[in-house]
């Protein structure tokens, strides 16, 4: 039985494109200068989005500092600012976190992220293996929480140990910025119930997202907890759902070939389960398609979230309301180029939410 169609306010998100931009899939035809991501980040602000998750991953910039730079010289956007633990100490990341949000007045959340390629952690000095990665990823959170709201704390445990932590400055959020966290495996599911704020989920179908949220749900509730869910999606918005379509072939015209068998190469080689998943989603899709608005050509051509929402402003806002009464309260999206296709969005969907767009409740709390 569908779920009973909700009003609930949405967390709309766009994303900052800190490893260069094109206007299709492809090497980067725009630099990410400081005054482009501005730009994109400006334009995300004017079409109604109130934040901007900035990647983490070999071919990005860092992310903490394009989060520092972008965020003054924008007004109203607030960061999600993606990190990788392991690769700085929790009362360090606890510092630049309450540094950076108390420069921007609360408007920094944190992306956790444990999972990437095996070779790509490995050109970076990280060679534990993939449970082993979330376990030190839950220990990280719980220190981390500990350093933005305990004084003269110490910890001992398997990654870290520390003596008489007392971590300043303290954060303008209270009591700290909302932990944003993502991972389909079993050992993510677990960090994700007890540790996350708001989890994230891959653009997947609906009755894929449905299973998902309910056994997390589920999850939580067994500890006594409640989690808040968000979906990373990409969208090809325009006028008509004809237009649309003949965007998005477009964004993958141009691919070679053999670019599909090096991708799944590539994907041989990793550990995600997020990733399989996706990669499953493409192989089941018939002629890319895995329903009238949800593109999994996309995924022919990229790594990581290999879905969009393909259609018109009111396409995509029933498609989003259906994500919505599943449980859905935060989206991040993008699309090619980012700042174009946020100005689309803008124009055409975000029309359909008016009034329900909010900030996060954790965020607002200072």
């Amino acid at each position: 039985m569908p779920a009973k169609s909700s009003d609930a306010p949405i967390d709309f998100g766009w994303f900052l494109p800190s490893m260069g931009d094109a206007e299709i899939i492809g090497p980067p035809t725009r630099e990410a200068t400081l005054d482009y991501l501005v730009d994109v980040a400006k334009t995300a602000e004017d079409a109604g989005f109130n934040f901007a998750l900035i990647p983490v991953g070999t071919t990005c910039q860092d992310a903490w500092l394009v989060a520092g730079l972008v965020g003054a010289r924008t007004e109203r956007l607030r960061f999600l600012v993606a990190m990788r633990p392991g690769f700085v100490s929790p009362t360090l990341a606890a510092k630049m976190s309450n540094t950076l949000d108390n420069a921007l007045k609360g408007r920094v959340m944190i992306n956790i992220v444990t999972g990437g390629f095996p070779a790509e952690l490995a050109a970076d000095g990280d060679f534990i293996d993939h449970d082993a990665r979330y376990d030190r990823t839950q220990e990280f959170m719980q220190v981390l929480r500990k350093a933005w709201t305990e004084k003269k704390w110490n910890h001992e445990g398997k990654y870290f140990k520390i003596e008489g932590g007392n971590v300043y400055p303290r954060p303008y959020q209270k009591p700290h910025p909302p932990f944003y966290f993502g991972g389909a495996s079993e050992a993510a599911q677990k960090v994700g119930a007890e540790d996350s704020d708001i989890y994230l989920l891959w653009g997947e179908t609906p009755d894929m997202v449905r299973d998902r949220i309910e056994g997390m749900k589920s999850r939580a509730a067994g500890i006594g907890r409640t989690l808040r869910f968000g979906l990373r999606i990409h969208v090809v918005a325009r006028e008509t759902d004809a237009e649309a379509r003949d965007a998005a072939n477009a964004l993958i015209a141009e691919i070679p070939d053999n670019f599909q068998d090096m991708l799944d190469r590539h994907h041989a080689k990793g550990d995600s389960e997020g990733e399989k998943r996706q990669r499953e989603l493409v192989a089941a899709a018939e002629d890319d398609w895995l329903s009238d608005h949800l593109w999994a050509g996309i995924g022919k051509a990229r790594l990581g979230v290999g879905t969009a929402l393909v259609g018109s402003g009111e396409s995509i806002a029933r498609c989003l309301q259906e994500y919505v009464d599943l449980g859905i309260d935060t989206f991040i999206h993008s699309g090619y180029p980012h700042k174009e296709e946020a100005e689309r969005f803008g124009k055409y969907v975000m029309p359909h939410f008016e009034g329900r767009t909010t900030t996060s409740a954790a965020t607002a709390a200072v």
